[in-house]
């Protein structure tokens, strides 16, 4: 039996757009806002779709003036122009921009964010590697915008909403074995620092993949068929048929309590589930449905 690869691969390009994610990117137009639109308070320039998201999402919708082609929520930010790909913005789109802010998450170069601070605009890192990361990141966001009362509303909502899950998952004597597949070929998961184990956990399962101390990585079959997960969630869209109809079709699966009782999802919302940002709750709300119903 092949167990868990623990190569330090390098992650599919595909599977990258996923984490960003979910990112299934959308073509930009063009902005013609004022500089300074609202009140004199800085426009800005968002490099990932979870920045753009909690912009939004405190009402500093209206300062962001460049985007990345990753960022696709909410609609209104098709209207914003596209600066680059998620990680790799163009420098001279930037300067053409000359925002007071740029934000980023990661850069795939280091050296393009040397490069943004010495063309004189203000670089903001946020780090959100759990949902725990979140309501510090909104504040962050509302108190450089000046949307401090709105951000630290939301803050406040997901705070108390991650308490409650967090109280409903301990309450659960057995938590049921979830297996959350990012890709299919190869196949990929997440471990127990990754982003989505923290979501199961959230909603009262537990993620196979803890067993493994990373981020994510890449498995076999057999590893999946050993750890008999009672939940199967695929997290991508399958180029041809269904994806739980694929899963459940492969050979020896059909062991797996998942596969014998008819527990595979598919069709979910990558920009709810893979995405750290405002909408959090409902995605930690729709695997906790699930769970509970595999329950039952």
């Amino acid at each position: 039996m092949k167990a868990a690869s623990t190569r330090s691969e390098t992650v599919p390009v595909l599977f990258l757009l996923l984490l960003s994610l979910a990112l299934l990117a959308g073509c930009g137009g063009k902005n013609t806002r004022d500089r300074n639109p609202v009140n004199g308070k800085p426009t800005v320039v968002s490099l990932a779709p979870s920045i753009t998201e909690m912009l939004y999402a405190i009402g500093a919708g209206d300062q962001v003036i460049g985007r990345t082609s990753a960022c696709d929520w909410p609609v209104e930010a098709a209207a914003v122009t596209v600066v680059g790909a998620f990680g790799k913005p163009s420098l001279e789109m930037l300067t053409s921009l000359a925002p007071d802010l740029v934000m980023d998450v990661d850069l795939a170069e280091e050296q393009a964010g040397g490069k943004i601070t010495e063309l004189g605009m203000q670089r903001e890192r946020l780090t959100v590697r759990t949902p725990d990361d979140i309501p510090a990141a909104l504040r962050r966001l509302g108190m450089l915008t000046g949307h401090s009362r709105k951000a630290d509303s939301l803050a406040l909502v997901i705070e108390e909403g991650l308490a409650r899950f967090r109280r409903e998952a301990e309450t659960e004597a057995e938590p049921v074995k979830v297996y959350l597949e990012i890709w299919d070929d190869p196949l990929w998961t997440g471990g127990k620092s990754s982003y989505i184990s923290a979501l199961i956990r959230y909603a009262g399962g537990t993620n196979i993949g803890d067993s493994v101390e990373k981020e994510y990585f890449e498995i076999s079959p057999e590893w999946v068929i050993a750890s008999n997960p009672g939940i199967i969630a695929c997290m991508y869209m399958s180029k041809t048929g269904k994806a739980i109809d694929k899963v459940a079709a492969r050979p020896g699966w059909e062991h797996t309590a998942a596969v014998r009782e008819g527990r595979i999802y598919d069709d979910f919302d990558n920009s709810i589930f893979l995405r750290p940002g405002p909408r959090v709750l409902e995605g930690i709300r729709r695997l906790r449905d699930i769970i509970r119903d595999a329950r039952s």
